[in-house]
């Protein structure tokens, strides 16, 4: 996919740790964005991570030589009037997802296509309780998103072409590679990592090898680049476990039910990089 003229406006839904990557990947592009919040905690710190996530992107020589595009940070989803896309990055609830999804849309008009990042949860198991299905198209990002390129795609029976190509441009727009996948709990990226990480963590619950351990051999035997563990921290343990349910109530995999371990910490508030502690402990978190 060549590189074209990046959209004049986009729209992130949520200033959680997914939100606040996928807003610095775009201004890292030059891509304006209206990231909008309903959490008045969340938006008072959302600017400082963006920055911070911004520096490190450029120490890491993943942002080009283009202008920043501005941020404005809203507790209205109405300040989304006039954008070009609409990322929805909240809470891996459905009901929170389709009230974000169906007030954006009020807003935007019917021609603005509607992006769910999703990790879990079917495209068209939402896109039916929207106003206007054909808009909404799935874009996993990974974290960070301004490292990876790559992105997975997902296309439900609902979908329409002009959504698709409205994709397409905006993923142009951000210099990402997106994968086109079908439909169905997890895709392919949760559905086979999320798993792994529980099998992973149950494997520290039952004594047999220290996180460290379990995360050395994945990465010096197996290739895995961090390591699965490590990997948990970043997603954030609360969202792996939300993920996780999605995932075993719509499967019925058992190898999806979240182990205690990642409850246990869930419960604790160890919650990975963006609490300071998960499966390792991290220094200097912003709260």
């Amino acid at each position: 996919m060549t590189r074209e003229e990046p959209a004049s406006r986009l729209a992130v839904l949520g200033a959680g740790v997914m939100g606040v990557s996928i807003t610095t990947l775009a201004l890292g592009q030059g891509v304006p964005v209206v990231l909008v919040d309903t959490d008045p905690q969340k938006r008072a710190h959302a600017r400082a991570k963006v920055e911070r996530e911004l520096r490190t992107a450029q120490l890491m020589g993943a942002r080009p030589d283009v202008p920043q595009g501005q941020l404005v940070i809203s507790g209205s989803v109405g300040d989304c009037r006039g954008v070009d896309a609409v990322i929805e990055a909240v809470t891996e609830e459905a009901t929170l997802k389709v009230k974000a999804l169906t007030e954006a849309d009020a807003v935007v008009g019917t021609g603005t296509v509607l992006v769910t990042n999703t990790s879990s949860i079917p495209v068209d198991e939402l896109a039916t309780q929207l106003p206007h299905p054909e808009n909404l198209v799935g874009v996993h990002f990974m974290n960070p998103s301004y490292l990876i390129r790559t992105v997975e795609v997902i296309r439900g029976s609902h979908t329409g072409s002009q959504a698709v190509s409205s994709v397409e441009r905006l993923l142009a727009a951000l210099d990402r590679r997106g994968v086109f996948v079908g439909d169905g709990p997890g895709f392919v990226t949760s559905r086979v990592l999320h798993r792994m990480i529980n099998d992973a963590a149950r494997v520290v619950q039952e004594g047999r090898a220290t996180a460290e351990d379990v995360d050395t051999l994945m990465q010096d035997c197996l290739g895995h680049r961090t390591g699965p563990l490590r990997t948990a921290d970043l997603i954030g343990l609360d969202n792996l476990v939300d993920s996780l349910r999605v995932l075993h109530q719509r499967t019925g995999d058992e190898g999806c039910r979240p182990c205690e371990l990642l409850l246990q910490k869930v419960r604790d508030g160890e919650h990975g990089r963006k609490s300071g502690r998960g499966f390792y402990t991290y220094m200097g978190v912003v709260s």
